[in-house]
């Protein structure tokens, strides 16, 4: 099939689309960026494996498996708190794990798409051998 034989959404549905997109995930350039800043404004969670952060994480990330996000280990952050979570990488959906768990929990949250991967892709160093609370 022909892309200009397809039927392509109307300019409104599109914009919804892509800000909507542009309200849930953000991408490591502009995390790079941030972090760089000194004033990042969110906190950014590597929601991977002890040993996956171990072998070499995006520095200035914390690490909390999303399947330890709860409200107790959240209970030092205020509630507007803005989270950025990420995985490996796109073949990875830990990411969307931790968001939703965040959401569910009142909690603000976008995904770094690609992920310590994509980072990496990006020419951004991972920071390695940080302990692991």
């Amino acid at each position: 099939m022909n892309i200009h034989n397809e039927i392509a959404a109307d300019p409104q549905t599109a914009l919804d689309h892509f800000e909507k997109l542009l309200s849930l995930e953000t991408d490591c350039w502009d995390v790079h960026a941030a972090l760089a800043s000194g004033a990042p404004g969110f906190v950014l969670l590597d929601v991977r494996s002890p040993q996956a952060f171990e072998g070499g994480h995006v520095p200035g990330s914390l690490h909390l498996p999303h399947g330890r996000i709860n409200e107790r280990n959240l209970a030092a952050y205020p509630p507007d708190t803005l989270f950025v979570v990420y995985c490996s990488g796109p073949h990875c959906n830990g990411a969307d794990r931790a968001a939703a768990r965040l959401a569910r929990l009142g909690r603000k949250v976008k995904k770094m798409i690609g992920g310590a991967e994509g980072w990496k892709v990006e020419g951004f160093a991972l920071e390695k051998g940080a302990e692991v609370p």
